[in-house]
């Protein structure tokens, strides 16, 4: 359990004394920092339901917002949380929070529109998952594994699907290929690290060619 930062100002809903030492009920605390919690606490902890504004770094940007459930002074259970940017854009997660990170069943509408929906385990994307590209509409359907697909579907939009593992989100090893005319193509990836130049080596940039030892359609690949 985190320890409890001390409120600049702790206000209870139905007043009485300004303490925040064993209260149990509703209230609001202001922090030192910027940071206003409105919502449940028990025993001086939040606790249940309430709203944290996590005071914003960047001048224009609004406070993140997290709404939803807490326990023992953590997010535990149901809750939005909202991730304002720049240039009025933001992200958003809703789903199951445990030990104040992404837990459990969860989507996440990334600003670009793409839109992650699954399982989640200590804030990372990890089990049963489809990562849908608002751009292209393609969808990676399968396991992941901290963030990555490990193992799934590469679906396009006119019905072409992509079997197969993957490595740092690229195919690799043996797959199949199944076209919207029910034709498939049985194969295999292999991944080819190319040297980066030297203005891309503080990028964090993975460089990798991807061969297939099929033949299949240009456009597909």
């Amino acid at each position: 359990m985190e320890e409890e930062q001390k409120p600049f100002v702790f206000t209870p809903a139905e007043g009485g004394e300004a303490s925040i030492r064993g209260f149990k009920g509703k209230a609001r605390a202001e922090f030192s920092n910027g940071d206003v919690y409105d919502g449940e606490y028990e025993n001086g902890l939040k606790h249940g339901k309430g709203v944290y504004e996590y005071v914003s770094k960047q001048e224009g940007v609004p406070n993140n917002v997290y709404k939803g459930t807490f326990e023992n002074n953590l997010k535990n259970g149901i809750g939005v949380m909202t991730y304002y940017l720049p240039e009025e854009k933001k992200e958003e997660y809703y789903g199951q929070w445990k030990n104040d990170k992404k837990h459990g069943e969860g989507r996440y509408t990334y600003a670009n529109g793409d839109v992650y929906s699954g399982q989640w385990q200590n804030g990372k994307k990890h089990g049963e998952g489809t990562y849908v590209f608002a751009k292209t509409q393609m969808r990676f359907k399968g396991e992941f594994h901290e963030n990555k697909l490990l193992n799934g579907q590469w679906i396009y939009p006119n019905g072409t699907i992509y079997r197969g593992k993957f490595e740092n989100n690229k195919p690799i090893g043996e797959g199949l290929w199944t076209f919207a005319n029910h034709n498939e193509v049985f194969g295999q990836y292999t991944q080819t690290k190319i040297p980066l130049k030297d203005d891309e080596k503080n990028r964090n940039l993975l460089n990798i060619k991807l061969e297939w030892t099929s033949e299949i359609p240009e456009q597909i690949v």
